[in-house]
């Protein structure tokens, strides 16, 4: 998908988009002569490939009020594009710019680092227009599923299972899927997906964030495979800031805002955890192939039932399935009182890709690992043709 084109012919700058778009921004850049800027914005897009782009670049090389000419086509037609007008700046021709509808004026020599930042801002202020547009029209929209990870102990591999599932579901739907480390702590998904974030949660549920779900989305950080996250605090004494009303609120605006809301939790039944269950769609239980693990699970799911906090989307996930455990799968079964959705099997592949902060559905990797966590993306896709939760269980139970 081409979700950033640009008109014009010096190949340094076009070389210098590349950069910025390669390892961090998901998609991939189509350029094409100035001598289209005198087409009109319907024959422009006729020579894209696939998808509308969501950033257009308008220069170097091409005449600056040819450019705001086109960009007023532009933002009059297709408003859910960013257009970015490259030239040597001036105060008067930013003024006409922003009249014209582009959203920023750079010079020719900005460099990668800045570029890439500026088209990340673009990219978000696309999505955002275009999600509006969206609901304009569809008012009766539902908002984005809110799936939560949990489990009632640690060491089980939740983020490991709720980084593969983000990334997963984000080949379902590109850019609409949002990961959040609400293990407030001691969270770990920064590291899971290898981030350097500029901001957590904290800043994101403070201030204008709070409100504005634009601003907000300037406080995520964008993976290279499409999905956004929102990291944990830098430091675990942040954690006393966020409040359960922070958390509803901030899950409140994500749904409005993407498909898939992933939400990594911090291990027990804790205030922040709780709030998360009351917006949540989906649960998905991550539990070990151990007795404490199993036991632990059983009380949680125990006590979610007499709170009413169950989510009406039950999703079983057997971690670190191993025959030699003693344990089997039925065993499972019968002391949790329900039945298991998905197993992942004990596999040296997923401890390796984890230290390497590359989950596995990132990349090719093909084991059984990787076959189960697959399995668990299929449940949440509205196009599978696995749509019963009985065969589901009944797979399970067989293997």
């Amino acid at each position: 998908m081409s979700r950033f084109l640009a008109i014009t012919a010096v190949r340094d700058f076009e070389g210098r988009v590349r950069q910025a778009i390669t390892g961090a921004l998901h998609g991939d850049l189509q350029t094409l002569p100035p001598e289209a800027i005198a087409g009109s914005p319907a024959d422009i897009l006729q020579h894209t490939a696939g998808a509308a782009p969501e950033v257009l670049l308008l220069g170097p090389g091409i005449n600056p009020e040819e450019a705001l000419k086109l960009a007023v086509l532009f933002d009059l037609q297709y408003p859910e594009i960013s257009l970015v007008l490259v030239t040597p700046t001036s105060p008067e021709l930013v003024l006409a710019a922003m009249r014209a509808g582009v959203r920023d004026v750079v010079s020719p020599e900005i460099n990668v680092n800045d570029l890439r930042i500026l088209l990340e801002r673009c990219c978000t202020a696309a999505s955002s227009r275009r999600r509006g547009m969206s609901m304009a029209t569809a008012p009766d929209q539902e908002s984005g599923r809110v799936i939560a990870v949990m489990s009632p102990k640690g060491g089980v591999g939740k983020t490991t299972v709720a980084t593969n599932l983000a990334i997963g579901l984000a080949k379902l739907a590109p850019m609409g899927v949002v990961l959040v480390d609400l293990d407030l702590q001691f969270g770990d998904v920064a590291t899971g997906l290898q981030l350097e974030p500029e901001h957590s949660i904290t800043q994101a549920v403070h201030g204008a964030a709070a409100q504005d779900s634009m601003v907000l989305k300037a406080f995520l950080t964008v993976h290279p495979a499409g999905v956004y996250a929102l990291c944990a605090p830098r430091t675990p004494a942040e954690s006393d800031y966020i409040t359960a009303d922070h958390v509803t609120q901030l899950l409140t605006q994500l749904a409005s805002q993407f498909q898939y809301v992933v939400v990594d939790t911090a291990p027990g039944l804790g205030e922040h955890c709780l709030a998360t269950l009351e917006q949540a769609t989906d649960g998905v239980w991550i539990c070990g192939m151990d007795v404490p693990s199993v036991r632990g699970l059983h009380k949680c799911l125990d006590v979610l039932r007499e709170l009413q906090l169950l989510p009406r989307n039950r999703h079983v996930v057997l971690n670190f399935a191993d025959r030699k455990s003693g344990l089997s799968v039925q065993d499972v079964e019968a002391t949790l009182n329900v039945p298991v959705d998905v197993v992942v099997p004990r596999s040296r592949t997923l401890p390796f890709s984890t230290n390497r902060g590359v989950p596995v559905l990132q990349s090719k990797t093909r084991d059984a690992a990787a076959k189960g966590l697959q399995k668990l993306v299929d449940r949440f896709n509205p196009s599978s043709s696995i749509q019963s939760s009985r065969k589901l269980h009944r797979r399970v139970v067989v293997a």
